[in-house]
């Protein structure tokens, strides 16, 4: 099953930093698993990952790769991703349009639940400096 997923343009723009740092090769993409819980309804854990494997879904938005397995794929259709930045929190957010957002968060009742972010993912290699001329 396709799923009918919306990445906001700042998601995208995460997930492209994300995989690009992670040091994987040429075609890597983030393996996105969602399942249910958190205050949102969401809860979710991702990792940048070379390849797709057997079984998962790939969803590509202008350059951007979501390897996503059955579940994922089915808890995602008609949602949003987009990635939020707050006094007290970062990252990946879900948006379900047909679901009020929560209000228990002090920070705002717009927001929906983040994602965990696993630092491991991210990677330590970094891009080689500019020396200027």
């Amino acid at each position: 099953m396709q799923p009918n997923v919306t990445i906001t343009p700042a998601a995208a723009k995460f997930i492209q930093r994300i995989v690009r740092f992670s040091g994987k090769p040429a075609g890597a993409g983030l393996r996105l698993a969602v399942t249910t819980g958190g205050c949102s309804g969401y809860s979710s854990e991702f990792s940048a990952e070379a390849a797709l494997q057997d079984g998962e879904t790939l969803l590509e938005f202008g350059g951007v790769r979501l390897f996503l397995g059955a579940q994922s794929c089915q808890m995602l259709d008609g949602i949003t991703i987009d990635f939020v930045e707050t006094a007290t929190q970062s990252g990946l957010s879900f948006i379900d349009p047909n679901k009020p957002a929560c209000a228990c968060s002090s920070a705002s009742a717009a927001t929906p639940g983040v994602a965990r972010i696993d630092i491991s993912s991210i990677g330590r290699s970094r891009p080689a400096p500019v020396v200027a001329s």
